[in-house]
């Protein structure tokens, strides 16, 4: 199992993420609303607000998406991921990652 983490910077494409999810049986997932470390540097710290003008037309907040999958969805799942959103090597994307996990509690199968 992999826990996948997708930092979605457009957050018009959430909808399209989710309905991606469930057409590939991923069967619940956390979502956060984030905001980016250039976003609190420049307009909550005075010392960094300078910084404002090289962040103008990024977009201030994120939805951060938690999920744990099966290993074999993965490379499945970032490549629908990536027609959704664009490459996520793209400035202003997002960002996308998994974890391995050992151990879940609180899903269906998984308790002992």
């Amino acid at each position: 199992m992999q826990l996948l983490i997708l930092v979605l910077n457009k957050e018009e494409y959430l909808e399209d993420v989710l309905s991606l999810f469930v057409e590939l049986d991923v069967s619940g997932a956390t979502i956060l609303d984030s905001v980016g470390m250039g976003r609190i540097l420049s307009h909550d710290i005075p010392l960094f607000a300078g910084f404002r003008d090289l962040i103008v037309g990024n977009r201030p907040y994120n939805k951060t998406i938690f999920t744990v999958v099966d290993d074999n969805v993965i490379a499945d799942i970032v490549k629908d991921l990536k027609g959704i959103c664009g490459d996520f090597a793209d400035p202003g994307t997002g960002l996308i990652f998994s974890l391995p996990i050992n151990k879940v509690w609180g899903m269906r199968e998984e308790d002992d």
